[in-house]
């Protein structure tokens, strides 16, 4: 199950042996409530339990083999301050994902969602990431957010830290095949990411042989990029994003929700929610007959090579290595004046 990039000259990847030639992925498109005060996190958890207990109790169809959450269930999110956010965050392994393992034993699946993250090895940041746990409770992988999407907040920023704002300390302690890290899996090779709007990372993660890309978002994403991804990749793709807020939240019940889904590698709707109410959407993932006839993106390099060569980046890497903001504003204010273009 690890992300070791073995290419191959003939356009095959590295693989795990597979558990099964079909299985079904479920998306589940639950709400996302921020918790006033973190006390409010084991309301969340509980409600996710309950959905995952709620996800084999539905009496007709396939068992989900792999249930997917959105980008925050536990914490939800808010205009928080890096302080309030890191106060909500969880340790993996932690207390949480004690309890999500033992469901995931239970029910003899794999389940994989996003979190805000503290980790004893990067003291002072608050990172998001996509966690996959395995059938028997143990934690398969944690995929690092690549990157922010940066100047669609005025005069604000995202303050989490990313794999590219840290990107030599990070490079440093995981080498460099984690920058894009595929979990291969005996459900298929897996791409976990919150990064949207951003082709190039999942063009590199199929070329290093991931077959599934889990997408999570919260507050609303773009449908033709993440159809892209499977198509461009002859991928499958599934995007899971929030339902309908509680009535009780700092929002609008209707901020963004709905439009989870599944798509094939011709860039078609396997499944997609039909409301945007919470659901549970279900589809196959056929994967052994896909491995069979699937290769590496056919990328014709040498055509571009020389323009990527010669790109410069708006923002270099590193940026919240020295600092790390204090707030969403605090991000725009020290990103405001370090872009590298004029």
């Amino acid at each position: 199950m690890n992300s070791a990039h073995t290419q191959q000259a003939d356009g095959r990847y590295a693989t795990a042996p597979l558990a099964k030639d079909v299985w079904t992925l479920g998306v589940v498109q639950s709400r996302v409530h921020p918790t006033p005060d973190p006390s409010g996190m084991k309301a969340n958890l509980d409600h996710m339990l309950h959905l995952i207990d709620n996800s084999f109790h539905i009496g007709f169809g396939p068992r989900p083999d792999l249930l997917f959450f959105h980008e925050f269930p536990i914490s939800g999110w808010d205009h928080w301050t890096k302080a309030e956010a890191e106060s909500r965050c969880i340790e993996i392994p932690g207390e949480e994902t004690e309890l999500i393992s033992a469901k995931a034993r239970e029910y003899g699946c794999h389940i994989a969602f996003g979190a805000y993250v503290r980790d004893p090895d990067w003291p002072g940041h608050v990172l998001s990431i996509t966690t996959l746990i395995g059938p028997d409770g143990e934690i398969v992988a944690k995929h690092w957010k690549a990157r922010n999407v940066k100047g669609i907040f005025e005069g604000q920023e995202l303050f989490t830290t990313t794999v590219y704002d840290v990107l030599d300390e990070y490079v440093e302690k995981y080498g460099r095949d984690a920058v894009v890290p595929v979990a291969r899996t005996p459900l298929g090779n897996i791409s976990m990411s919150s990064t949207q709007l951003e082709p190039e990372l999942f063009r590199a993660a199929a070329i290093k042989g991931a077959e599934v890309f889990l997408r999570t978002a919260s507050g609303s994403f773009s449908e033709i990029d993440v159809r892209a991804s499977a198509l461009h990749n002859r991928a499958y793709c599934a995007i899971v994003n929030n339902s309908v807020l509680a009535a009780e939240s700092p929002f609008f019940e209707d901020t963004g929700a709905g439009g989870s889904a599944i798509y094939g590698p011709d860039g078609n709707a396997i499944a997609a929610a039909d409301s945007k109410f919470e659901k549970l959407i279900l589809g196959q993932i056929p994967i052994a007959a896909f491995r069979a006839r699937h290769r590496q993106p056919d990328i014709h390099w040498d055509l571009y090579r020389e323009i990527f060569d010669g790109y410069q980046s708006r923002f270099e890497p590193g940026l919240y290595t020295p600092y790390q903001p204090t707030s969403l504003k605090d991000a725009g204010d020290y990103l405001k004046g370090r872009s590298r273009w004029a």
